[in-house]
């Protein structure tokens, strides 16, 4: 049996997925917020604590009118205590952006509450939403 984690393999860090699709990251849909310095901020945190967080985009993650979406990936720690990725949505200031990086930098899902004033963005996954309202409907 391979006992977790394996020698000279490092550990998945909490790694915080921001959407960088079609709404999410538009100055268009939301001219007041600095998209770049957001994720350059995020990127320079994740560069100060190697191996305690990872930063990276990806493209159109569902929740567009809840746009700007992160999802907060648990580390391999977190995951074995329970952590589940956690979905962010509207996460558009310094505030939000702070409460992500607390977070993250505290352990993430699993292993450290969240911020009270980050909990009131979370929101549900694309598919965890269809499931309800389809449940709702039988």
């Amino acid at each position: 049996m391979q006992s977790w984690p394996r020698r000279g393999v490092p550990e998945r860090p909490c790694t915080l997925v921001v959407c960088r699709g079609c709404c999410c990251g538009d100055a268009a849909k939301h001219p007041r917020t600095d998209h770049q310095g957001q994720l350059d901020r995020l990127r320079a945190a994740a560069d100060a604590a190697p191996g305690c967080l990872a930063v990276r985009t990806t493209d159109c993650l569902g929740p567009c009118g809840q746009a700007n979406v992160v999802v907060v990936q648990p580390s391999a720690t977190g995951r074995r205590v329970g952590g589940r990725p956690t979905w962010v949505g509207w996460a558009l200031d310094d505030e939000s952006t702070d409460d992500l990086l607390a977070w993250a930098l505290a352990g993430g899902p699993g292993v450290a509450e969240p911020p009270a004033t980050l909990e009131l963005q979370f929101i549900r996954p694309p598919g965890e939403a269809r499931a309800r309202a389809v449940g709702a409907d039988g």
